[in-house]
């Protein structure tokens, strides 16, 4: 069994993490878990005139293992192995495709993150993501 765990840093990311630990006994093995977080582009065309691609890379990679950490200590402490991940991009078709590449069986996502007034616009990731998917997706509250 092959779990995505996409998170966002958020409560409600944390709360799907905690979830996959207390609900580990659904597996008849322990799932292969992939944990994602997709760091929001950032338009480039205004930043490469002050920062180089170097630096624009670390900071995507600085910024994406703080968001990390909170679910990692989580996994860590349930003594479950997991495999990290971390993309650049629009986070719902980011999500959609590391799934499809990996073949996982199930997407465990939050109902909702960080992104409150974006989600009033455009629709939350974890909806868009259930649209887009090609394996289940259990959303937790």
């Amino acid at each position: 069994m092959k779990i995505l765990l996409p998170v966002d840093g958020s409560a409600c990311a944390l709360r799907a993490v905690d979830q996959l630990i207390q609900h580990g006994a659904w597996f008849s093995e322990v799932p292969e878990i992939h944990l994602l977080y997709v760091h929001p582009p950032i338009p480039i065309g205004r930043v490469q005139a002050h920062v180089g691609h170097e630096t624009l890379h670390a900071y995507y990679l600085e910024d994406s293992r703080e968001q990390l950490v909170a679910a990692a200590a989580k996994l860590e402490a349930a003594g479950l192995a997991f495999s990290s991940h971390i993309h650049v991009g629009q986070a719902a078709e980011v999500i959609v495709k590391l799934a499809d590449e990996l073949k996982v069986d199930l997407l465990f996502i939050g109902s909702h993150g960080r992104g409150s007034i974006a989600s009033a616009l455009m629709g939350s990731v974890s909806s868009r993501v259930l649209h887009l998917a090609h394996c289940p997706v259990l959303v937790i509250k």
